[in-house]
């Protein structure tokens, strides 16, 4: 599942604003979770109950409570050009239509919030939706609203339903293409309604068996010509806000919308469309409150922050199917961008137990001379391993290959000049030999970059005493490297070609590379590329980095007794 829920929050926010499209008109039957077509599950997890839908829905329902007439846009940039109607038309508002309006929005609002304020002590909250409605048909009804004040109301319904029928398969060549897309978006509407409510009533909902559902509810439903099912966001909103909150508010949602369609129809003929925007509207506010994320992502998450601003306007502007696609482009790349980018982090030993931590957290650490810990908490692929090898050097302090290449460069001077001499060498004579101009080139790059030769030189070479004045070699303190790959879940092969290389470059330098905390999977595959070479050793390889450690300070003994002293915790 690939929607999150900062991209659900931001999705249906937007919704809010407007309506244009609007798949689950399906006879106000909706519930707080459910109904879509396909089982979509996996493309839909990280979208989040967003602004966009909030959008929609305010926007469409602006014309019902100014009482204008105007028609429905589903192109991008659909909000706009809505408002832009709304806003020329405005001053033919029904005043009529604007005041009662105003004054249901105002007494539901004052209701709903006696009924949070008391719900300790009343049996049940008051059902004002209810209320308002039976008033504004009744008032409507006998002061005759529709031919006195040109007030649009429901009109004729009918009733009972459509008898069944087989589908039309010619349809299906034509409507393929649209159909896909309405199914991704319905879906994904759908379950981004169910998350934000399964998550303020706390119970879990199975994406695939909402799918599922879905799939069923559309294949019987189709047989008698209705529409496909899927979840208005207003009518859930109503609905949960009285108070229905489980399955059973969504049967006895059903068997209302039934028993109302076959019979009882009529008693809504004068109900004024204005009275149900109002209801509509009112009924939003928890959903309104969401825009109070954006402060809280802005602090907590700049990026989730921004996947959830992408989201919603990029469904506000462009419609919920190209917004849906938008905010999932955002999301993947802030994971491209976590996975590419990693922190990475040199870890340090907490005296007397057998943790590491990053050591820039920590005041009181062991950190033995000669001994660098670095860890990558994500996986290593082809689009970070020049991230990992540039923070490695970073981290270690200098470049093992332009040190390996100033060595094999310095050996040649130092070579050529002993075949020179007759004398004996000795620590006075090779400070004073006499190295070639720095003028000669080196133009076969390979050979330095191979490991340095010391065969043949009367003396054990040791690059970190004094050297030749005109012998430029870097100063190399580390002696290990250790790697914790803990965090590291799967390998490519570019990642382990790139890999391979920078371990042989630290190698060929005479440092000591561990890799602790090793997947096994990473290492049976390690031995399925060939990683391992007469350089690259299995006995490389810990399975904890306390292990490691403890070897390596046991391995350079002599130089850590003046060190730091690290006990050995385990039990």
């Amino acid at each position: 599942m690939y929607l999150s829920d900062t991209l659900v929050s931001g999705f249906t926010t937007q919704q809010l604003l407007s309506t244009s499209w609007c798949p689950a008109v399906c006879a106000g039957t909706d519930q707080p979770r459910h109904c879509s077509p396909l089982s979509l599950h996996h493309i839909c997890t990280r979208v989040s109950a967003s602004p966009q839908l909030l959008s929609h829905i305010l926007v469409s329902q602006l014309k019902f409570v100014l009482g204008l007439t105007v028609p429905g846009i589903s192109s991008p940039l659909s909000i706009i050009y809505t408002l832009e109607k709304i806003f020329v038309q405005i001053t033919s508002t029904n005043i009529c239509d604007l005041v009662m309006s105003i004054l249901i929005m105002a007494m539901v609002f004052i209701v709903k919030e006696l009924n949070d304020m008391y719900k300790a002590k009343l049996p049940v909250p008051i059902p004002i939706e209810v209320i308002m409605t039976v008033i504004a048909c009744g008032v409507s009804y006998g002061f005759n609203f529709e031919k006195r004040y040109g007030v649009e109301i429901v009109g004729k319904m009918v009733s009972g339903y459509e008898s069944p029928m087989a589908p039309n398969v010619e349809v299906f060549q034509e409507s393929a293409v649209e159909a896909f897309p309405i199914a991704i978006v319905g879906f994904a509407v759908a379950f981004s309604v169910a998350k934000v409510y399964s998550i303020k009533h706390d119970y879990t909902i199975d994406g695939n068996q909402e799918l599922i559902a879905f799939g069923v509810s559309n294949i019987f439903g189709a047989s008698f010509r209705s529409f496909a099912a899927s979840t208005a966001l207003s009518r859930t909103a109503v609905q949960e806000s009285s108070g229905g909150k489980t399955q059973i508010a969504g049967l006895i949602s059903a068997m209302m919308a039934m028993i109302v369609t076959v019979a009882l129809g009529f008693l809504l003929e004068p109900l004024p469309r204005s009275v149900l925007g109002a209801l509509v509207i009112v009924n939003l506010k928890g959903m309104l409150m969401q825009f109070r994320e954006i402060p809280y992502l802005w602090r907590r998450d700049k990026t989730e922050c921004v996947v959830w601003l992408g989201t919603c306007l990029g469904a506000i502007l462009l419609g919920l199917d190209l917004g849906l696609a938008v905010g999932l482009g955002v999301e993947l790349l802030t994971v491209v961008f976590r996975s590419q980018f990693p922190r990475c982090s040199v870890l340090a030993n907490i005296p007397g137990t057998d943790l590491y931590r990053d050591r820039k957290d920590y005041l009181h650490i062991f950190e033995p001379k000669g001994v660098k810990i670095f860890r990558i908490p994500s996986p290593i692929f082809f689009a970070n391993i020049e991230f990992f090898r540039d923070k490695l050097v970073e981290a270690v302090g200098f470049n093992p290959l332009r040190v390996l290449r100033k060595r094999n460069k310095a050996l040649r001077k130092i070579k050529k000049q002993l075949q020179q001499k007759d004398d004996d060498i000795t620590e006075r004579g090779l400070r004073d030999l006499v190295c070639q101009t720095t003028e000669e080139s080196y133009t076969n790059m390979e050979e330095l970059d191979q490991p340095t030769d010391l065969k043949g030189l009367p003396f054990r070479m040791d690059w970190n005493a004094e050297l030749p004045s005109n012998v430029d070699v870097p100063r190399v303190d580390l002696h290990s490297l250790i790697l914790d790959f803990s965090a590291v879940s799967f390998l490519d092969i570019s990642a382990m070609k790139g890999l391979k290389m920078a371990l042989k470059e630290f190698i060929r330098i005479d440092v000591n590379v561990y890799i602790v905390a090793c997947d096994v999977y990473i290492v049976e595959k390690l031995h399925m590329c060939m990683f391992f070479d007469d350089e690259i050793l299995t006995s490389m390889f810990f399975p904890t980095l306390h292990d490691a450690m403890l070897h390596v300070l046991e391995k350079h003994k002599d130089d850590t007794n003046k060190g730091w002293v690290l006990r050995d915790t385990r039990l």
